[in-house]
């Protein structure tokens, strides 16, 4: 019986010092996870035929479970490098179609501007509008704009906020009279096809509470001839609506032609304050390259380009498991789903019990390795221990067929 017995402590203590070893070879695993040998005894039966206890017949390693604790952060400043703060798993399509989860975070880009592992897996993502607004849970392999560049706006809305002064004298109550520059301002708008054209504003006060706005959106300076709209205030210096409805308008001109864009003024004021521009802005731009890419904390990837634009390129899906022990685990520091393991159950970074990303870091292996080293002298004395069981057992019954 002690042969059977110290055999079977022999090939327990092997597969767990199998398994120290294998946390200890990967020790420095982007998001490996550490695993333990799990032990349970062997009897014969439960119960012999006499009514007393059985003998118990040996060990087995009754699993090798996984440890899904937290591993530490570490900066990369790799923009692409993506760290899970918390639950969840990134979501892999693997080259031959099937699919696997990851906590590795070290993505690169492949031509077609795919977001791949090193082993060519593409990770998912939701699709998402220009903005970073998710459109729909279906995931689809993540693709960044890494081609040509995005195509200019035509500038179709001009919002501008300012202050103008009420203490200002009113044209002709005095002389000389202030030059129409006096009070104006600037910005540059664009054409369909990302031409700069040069829009400037001129305002004059002409009544008391009344101002004229003379606009030019051909690179002139406006004079009383441009086109012009009337500004009438309130006595609390608050801009009547009505002077501004319906909204006024600029027309811009280019060498490909000529367009109106509304002018926004809704929030400009007459207070007894200088002069002064606190918003200008045109929806417009040019065209631009890819400069740099970010992943935001809730995975939305944001494309910045060379014209000063942001655009999102899609949000990273993570997904869990409500067992995920029941993992698979497979080389290149993947997981696949078993029946134990049950349905992915899909989520977005920072949502419920997802955890967050940290963009430019990865996540460490969570080994401890001491704690390692320890349980590797342990096991080893485990074996020399069964060992031990089977060199006695074999003096012993060498004693017996020596006997005389």
């Amino acid at each position: 019986m002690a042969f059977q017995q110290g055999l079977s402590g022999l090939n327990a203590a092997s597969r767990n010092l199998d398994v120290i070893g294998h946390n200890i070879a990967n020790s420095n695993t982007v998001g490996m996870k550490s695993s333990r040998a799990e032990f349970a005894e062997i009897y014969a039966s439960s119960v012999n035929a006499s009514g007393g206890m059985a003998n118990g017949i040996g060990v087995a390693v009754a699993a090798v479970a996984q440890s899904f604790t937290q591993g530490n952060i570490s900066v990369t400043g790799n923009e692409l490098d993506v760290a899970i703060n918390g639950n969840g798993f990134f979501e892999l399509t693997q080259p031959n179609g099937s699919t696997a989860y990851t906590r590795a975070g070290m993505f690169k880009l492949d031509r077609e501007g795919n977001v791949v592992t090193n082993d060519g897996s593409n990770l998912m993502g939701y699709p998402t509008d220009a903005q970073g607004n998710r459109l729909s849970f279906d995931t689809q392999p993540l693709n960044l704009p890494t081609g040509g560049p995005i195509p200019a706006q035509q500038t179709s809305a001009i919002t501008a906020e300012f202050n103008l002064d009420t203490r200002a004298d009113v044209w002709n109550a005095v002389t000389p009279n202030v030059p129409l520059a006096t009070y104006g301002t600037s910005l540059v708008a664009h054409d369909a096809q990302g031409v700069e054209i040069p829009v400037a504003m001129a305002f004059r006060k002409t009544a008391a509470n009344t101002w004229t706005v003379y606009t030019s959106g051909d690179g002139t300076a406006p004079t009383t001839a441009s086109p012009s709209f009337t500004l009438n205030f309130n006595a609390d210096g608050t801009l009547n609506p009505a002077s501004i409805t319906p909204a006024p308008t600029v027309a811009l001109t280019s060498a490909n032609g000529t367009f109106n864009a509304t002018l926004d003024v809704s929030d400009v004021t007459q207070f007894g304050t200088a002069f002064a521009v606190t918003n200008l802005i045109q929806d417009g731009y040019r065209p631009g390259e890819l400069t740099s890419l970010t992943i935001d904390e809730d995975g939305v990837v944001v494309g910045r380009y060379s014209n000063g634009e942001s655009r999102a390129a899609g949000q990273i899906a993570l997904v869990n498991f409500r067992n995920a022990q029941g993992l698979a685990p497979g080389s290149n520091g993947i997981w696949q789903a078993t029946h134990a393991s049950g349905d992915p159950l899909r989520g977005e970074p920072g949502a419920g019990n997802f955890g967050v990303l940290r963009s430019g870091a990865l996540e460490d292996s969570n080994v401890d390795l001491t704690a390692e080293l320890v349980n590797m002298m342990t096991a080893q004395r485990a074996y020399q221990a069964n060992a031990q069981t089977i060199k006695t057992q074999d003096q012993v019954l060498s004693t017996l067929l020596n006997m005389r």
